[in-house]
């Protein structure tokens, strides 16, 4: 039993620590981050977001509504520390690693296995996909944490039912936290319910109860879910914004002699390829490629020549699918939520999505310690095993951990915003000499990032800027306040409304002629910015 928790005790030190060292400065901050803590330092300044918007539930930031509870969590924080990375990443990096511990605490009730939760636990905290999103101001971490929470306290209830409330309180939470939840939550609930109805139907009354709660917890949320702007920000990166089926629907019926009779509108129609474009993205996100291989597309969402989970994991997982077919019992929970996980990334036009998909990483990490205990079982002698296991572990996450501090932010300099902050570093120090500031908004909205690293005011900030229109996607930006301005750099035609002026461009922007005063490089060694006095 000692020996249990202190191998408890120096997993959750490793999870901490994989998740808290250097925080601060590695990767770099990146610009929904940079809004995460600016508007928290508006709401303790002003008790308003950027945009002028009382305690808001969404926060309008770039047009994309982000949930607000990070937000809020993020508060103290900033109070405390002032508004700098360690403020907007420390709550983030606590809940992934405090998702550990509670998936140690859920695996001993799905399987009353303590090998099998310590190494859970063990898998948790050195996983790529975990530690990525534990690394930065990422809500969907937040939320990934509170929807295992839940699922813990409602699989708990089966021996003590008043956690039927904290189950209820943690999902409804999660749904204050991010966006894609709110598609999974309701599928995995439906799942527990149908797995432990004959308890349910006994505890009756805490049932109500909790329902009760729920209903309660979740009615501001209702209020504003519906709301033109978050439909319209849904909308812009839904399955529906892809206009490829369509084309496909107009291709197939223009194949047959009589396009537009009924055979044809049967076979070919929006319920049929949007389906099918659903499935197929659902499908990809258990690809070996996805999981194993090469990750996200999307660079920041990954490492170098990394899965979502270590190689050597996909052994594991064989061996898993191939115990729980023999002996499926207690799986159901682990498997419905594996197969729900998914749903919300499929229904956007990305995919697979490594972070609208996160919460797929308990599920898969539950199943990947199952299927490396019974790997250790292979072998004649059990201590070959438990070596053998070791060492590949140990390889793993060796190659993993350079991969992420040594080439990841090198092969991937777009990754995140690096530059950015040594860019204000330089223009907050020569900005007095300088009457306007125009800066390239080839990257990221930068505008927030000046805001976030100037400590710019925002009581002045919400009452000069303007957001541009919506892009496709649903996306605005700020294109000035202040003496910044946040355009795109055209040197030959560029005319600064003052003479006096600094001009930041990228190297493609900025002739070799041109009086550049400073070049910009990021804490990578990359060159970002050259900086011109005109």
């Amino acid at each position: 039993m000692k020996k249990q928790k202190l191998l408890l005790f120096l997993i959750l030190g490793l999870a901490f620590f994989l998740r808290f060292y250097r925080l601060g400065s590695y990767p770099a901050l990146n610009a929904d981050e940079a809004a995460i803590g600016y508007n928290a330092y508006s709401l303790l300044e002003t008790g308003r977001d950027e945009h002028g918007n009382s305690w808001p539930i969404h926060f309008q930031s770039f047009n994309d509504f982000k949930p607000g509870l990070y937000f809020y969590v993020v508060m103290p924080f900033v109070k405390v520390l002032g508004l700098n990375e360690w403020a907007v990443r420390i709550p983030g990096a606590l809940a992934g690693a405090l998702t550990v511990w509670v998936v140690f605490l859920l695996v001993i009730e799905l399987f009353n296995n303590k090998k099998q939760s310590l190494l859970a636990a063990l898998l948790l905290a050195i996983s790529p996909w975990h530690i990525h999103f534990s690394r930065g101001g990422w809500e969907v971490n937040m939320a990934t944490f509170l929807m295992t929470l839940g699922v813990y306290f409602f699989v708990r209830a089966k021996k003590q039912p008043r956690y039927y409330v904290w189950s209820v309180t943690a999902f409804v939470a999660s749904f204050y936290t991010y966006h894609a939840v709110r598609v999974v939550i309701p599928l995995l609930g439906l799942g527990l319910i149908i797995a432990y109805w004959r308890t349910i139907l006994k505890k009756s009354k805490i049932i109500l109860v909790s329902g009760l709660v729920g209903v309660i917890l979740v009615l501001p949320l209702v209020q504003t879910v519906f709301t033109p702007e978050v439909i319209s920000r849904a909308a812009g990166v839904g399955l529906f914004a892809d206009t490829g089926p369509l084309a496909r629907i107009e291709e197939q019926r223009g194949e047959h002699s009589d396009f537009m009779g009924l055979i044809p509108k049967v076979l070919h129609n929006k319920i049929t390829n949007y389906g099918l474009a659903f499935a197929q993205n659902w499908g990809e996100h258990y690809w070996g490629e996805f999981l194993f291989l090469s990750g996200d597309e999307i660079q920041r969402n990954k490492v170098p020549e990394m899965g979502q989970m270590y190689l050597v994991e996909v052994i594991f997982m064989i061996v898993a699918l191939v115990s729980i077919a023999r002996k499926p019992d207690h799986w159901g929970t682990v498997l419905w939520w594996l197969a729900v996980a998914p749903v919300a990334a499929a229904l956007t036009f990305q995919s697979p999505h490594a972070l609208r998909a996160h919460n797929m990483v308990i599920p898969l990490i539950i199943m990947s310690s199952f299927g490396a205990l019974k790997f250790t079982e292979i072998f004649k002698s059990k201590k070959l095993g438990v070596v053998i296991l070791g060492l590949l572990l140990l390889w793993s996450f060796v190659r993993y951990q350079k991969m992420y501090w040594m080439h990841m932010a090198k092969e991937y300099p777009y990754s995140s915003q690096y530059g950015v902050k040594e860019l204000v570093n330089y223009v907050s120090e020569r900005g007095n000499d300088f009457g306007q500031v125009i800066v390239t908004n080839r990257y990221d909205q930068p505008y927030i990032l000046f805001l976030f690293y100037l400590k710019y005011s925002p009581s002045e900030f919400q009452i000069d800027h303007v957001l541009t229109p919506r892009d496709e996607f649903g996306f605005s930006t700020v294109e000035r306040f202040g003496k910044y301005s946040f355009i795109e750099v055209m040197y030959d035609r560029t005319k600064p409304e003052n003479p006096n002026s600094l001009i930041v461009g990228i190297d493609e922007e900025i002739p070799d002629a041109a009086n550049i005063v400073k070049k910009i490089h990021g804490s990578n060694g990359y060159k970002y910015f050259e900086v011109v006095a005109n």
